[in-house]
Formats: structure tokens, sequence, C-alpha cells
């Protein structure tokens, strides 16, 4: 359907509004946000990306960075002169980036706590008995003895220093009844 005759109003100037600033927030919203906060907080915005990896010892493009060397009969001393490196004028991006990639990584995987109980409510009850645990009534998703076995087995290999102090207490136990 078309707009009434009439009803658009003209865009007035507005003489009030810093076009400068405008611009330049404009483009700095636009930049995509840098993930890494070492390379973040060491960024200059008047600078291009090329610039500013160079200062902080980084690479844009790895092929020139580390150029391949094509294989010759015989080098010559003219050509074993190495060309003039870039000046790094902040190098703690690189130690920073360094020394984070050499912490020890976490592990991410974990088992879930209701499948931790379950593991041990069966092995509690039923120790190796495999059959009676997919009889017993907690068993509700209706586990074959095949899958509360790789049950059991995952939790062991998950958590093995756990899995041995719980086969101890329950060591501990038949010895006290006993």
């Amino acid at each position: 359907m078309p707009k009434a005759k009439g009803k658009t109003r003209r865009q007035k100037f507005g003489y009030n509004v810093n076009r400068k600033r405008l611009n330049r927030n404009a483009r700095r919203k636009a930049a995509p946000r840098i993930e890494c906060s070492h390379i973040r907080h060491a960024w200059d915005h008047t600078k291009s990306v090329r610039q500013n990896l160079a200062e902080m010892g980084l690479a844009m493009d790895p092929n020139k960075a580390v150029p391949l060397r094509k294989k010759k009969v015989k080098a010559m001393e003219v050509d074993t002169e190495e060309r003039p490196r870039d000046l790094v004028r902040k190098p703690y991006v690189v130690n920073d980036l360094e020394a984070e990639a050499s912490l020890p990584e976490k592990k991410g995987n974990t088992l879930s706590r209701d499948l931790v109980d379950y593991v041990r409510y069966m092995v509690e009850n039923h120790g190796e008995d495999y059959k009676a645990m997919a009889r017993d009534e907690k068993n509700y998703y209706q586990d074959t003895p095949k899958q509360i076995r790789n049950k059991i087995n995952v939790y062991k290999r998950f958590y093995p220093t756990e899995w041995q102090a719980f086969i101890d207490s329950l060591q501990s136990k038949k010895m006290e009844v006993d």
C-alpha cells in the first residue's frame, strides 16, 4: 500500500552534531571485537592491522613471515645475509601469549553428578554382578548389563583416584561387618 501524500518529513541538518566524532565511533563499532585480551589492550585504533601486529611481533601473513627457501645448488656468501627484522615495540604481548600457551590445559570433560551417584549406588549394592544391577529398581533407564559395565568403566577412567578411594572404603566396610 502506498504512503499517504505529505506524511514524510524532510530531514533537517543537525548543526549540533560532531560529525568527526560520530564517524570515528561508527568505525570503531563496526570493527570486530578482538577476543584475545592481550592483543586488545595493546591495539592502537589509529594504525592499520598490519602495523599493529608488526609492533606486537606477530605476523599477519605466515607465508610472508617465514618464507620457504628454494633449494639452491650452492649458497653464496652474499645470499646468507639475513634481511633486517621489523622493530618490535610491544614485546610483552608475545611474552604474555607464550606464557598463556605454556599453561597446562584444563580437563574440560566431566561426568554428571547423577551418573556418579548411580555408579556408586550400583557398585555399593551389587559389587560386580551386572545382571543384578540391570534388575535393580534404580535402573530407571533400563540399561543392559553391558551398558552398566561401560558406565562403571567410564567412571573408573575419568576419576581413577576417586574410584580407588571408593573401592578402599567398600573394603573397609566389609572388614568391619565380618
